[in-house]
């Protein structure tokens, strides 16, 4: 279990959340996704968080010889239209959670060319700042023709993993 903290207030930003072994494989077709708002489901289940090994965000690169062009797995990111192709040399380990698991960010301001039609694109950087001292901590990816998944900044979000936050659990 952790907490995920603002490295610069201290502020608490998530509730105590369950490690997940790996980035959960999401459904981005039609019929899984929200009928209200065009979502696809997030990435990560309430409660849970995965950690990313993958270069994820900006910046962004054109790719080199050998490199995947663009990604078309369904966690790909739309990109707008002058970074198609490009791929990500964002950071690696980023903190996936549910976005409802962290209620006190809010969204920054000038997506600019990274909203889409729906939400942001997660394509312009950090995009939601700590409720309480307003540090950029974290990019949500939030549009209708993406992935649904919110991602804690490395070096702007620690963990707590301190037996404070852990719920008293019964031995049997």
């Amino acid at each position: 279990m952790a907490v995920f903290c603002c490295a610069k207030c201290g502020a608490t930003l998530t509730p105590d959340l369950r490690a997940l072994d790996a980035v959960p494989d999401v459904s981005t077709h039609e019929k899984d996704r929200d009928r209200k708002t065009g979502l696809a489901p997030s990435t990560v289940p309430p409660g849970h968080y995965a950690l990313d090994p993958e270069p994820w965000g900006a910046p962004f690169v054109a790719p080199g010889p050998g490199d995947a062009g663009g990604g078309d797995d369904d966690r790909a990111l739309l990109m707008p239209p002058d970074m198609t192709g490009m791929i990500s040399a964002g950071p690696r380990d980023t903190v996936i959670v549910h976005p409802d698991d962290v209620p006190g960010l809010r969204p920054a301001d000038g997506l600019g060319k990274h909203h889409g039609c729906c939400g942001p694109l997660g394509t312009g950087g950090r995009n939601m700042a700590c409720g309480a001292c307003g540090t950029l901590v974290a990019t949500l990816a939030a549009d209708c023709m993406g992935p649904h998944e919110l991602h804690l900044d490395p070096v702007r979000v620690w963990a707590d993993l301190s037996s404070r936050h852990l719920a008293p659990t019964r031995l049997t």
